[in-house]
């Protein structure tokens, strides 16, 4: 059964996403209640095979990167509720929805058997710190769409094209306050997934920093959005700036998030 789930939700996402893709060049409000219709289906089945595994398994469903590429897409749909609810920013499924449904695609090619979970992983921490760090992670895929939307609506107004996809877009004001306000939200369940994320590691190992290359490069990208708000709030970097660097650190993001289990090393690994 909960096979079955991830597969139609995968392909209410494969649906939603090409809805998306069509509402960039002729969208009208009946293909945005399309595209949300069809998002809205595919995340209650998305749950519902979440829920499933997670009965199956006796614990939260993100033990192996199968697991973790579908929670992290998860995540980034509930946001994306949040913000639709919040702003309604214009055309933002067009600019998320591919990123979750390559996620959930890679989702689908890795391998999906349930096994019992190691001697470390069976901990309070488990749940604790991955739920943290994928809300975080979340949340700066979030940032990187709206960065995305605000280089290219920056583009319209410099070069004074006030059609297409100028009048889609929302405001270059509005794109700024939303990137801001995500980074303020990923940032801090970002720390605490570190600090949790130490805590777990001092009591399975007796360290609570071990220089694993996910440490490593989750302090990068600590780094990067400290960075971002710093000089946002001292230095006044808002707009293309902060757009290049909510970029630049959902690079980082993706690079700790797959790039250390492909290279195969690390304590990490799935």
């Amino acid at each position: 059964m909960e096979v079955i789930l991830f597969e139609l939700a995968l392909t209410f996402y494969f649906a939603a996403t090409i809805v998306c893709v069509l509402e960039l060049f002729k969208g009208t409000s009946t293909t945005s209640r399309i595209m949300f219709s069809l998002v809205v289906i595919g995340f209650a089945l998305h749950t519902a095979n979440i829920i499933a595994r997670y009965v199956l398994s006796g614990h939260i469903p993100i033990a192996n990167l199968h697991e973790a590429s579908s929670f992290f897409a998860w995540c980034i749909v509930l946001l994306f509720f949040y913000l639709e609810y919040r702003y309604k920013p214009g055309l933002l499924g067009s600019f998320i929805m591919p990123v979750v449904f390559v996620l959930m695609l890679s989702s689908s090619m890795l391998p999906r058997k349930i096994e019992p979970l190691s001697p470390v992983l069976q901990s309070c921490w488990l749940g604790i710190h991955t739920v943290l760090a994928f809300i975080g992670d979340a949340a700066f895929a979030m940032a990187f769409g709206i960065g995305i939307m605000y280089l290219i609506q920056e583009h319209y107004v410099k070069s004074k094209h006030i059609r297409g996809l100028f009048r889609k877009l929302p405001s270059l004001q509005m794109l700024d306050d939303i990137n801001y306000r995500l980074i303020t939200i990923g940032f801090p369940f970002l720390t605490l997934a570190i600090i949790t994320g130490a805590l777990w590691a001092e009591s399975a190992w007796g360290s609570y920093w071990r220089w694993d290359p996910k440490e490593v490069w989750s302090l990068i990208t600590w780094f990067i959005y400290a960075s971002v708000l710093h000089v946002r709030l001292t230095a006044g970097w808002r707009g293309k700036r902060a757009a290049i660097l909510s970029v630049i650190g959902f690079c980082a993001v993706l690079f700790t998030f797959f790039g250390v289990n492909l290279l195969g090393k690390g304590l990490h690994l799935f």
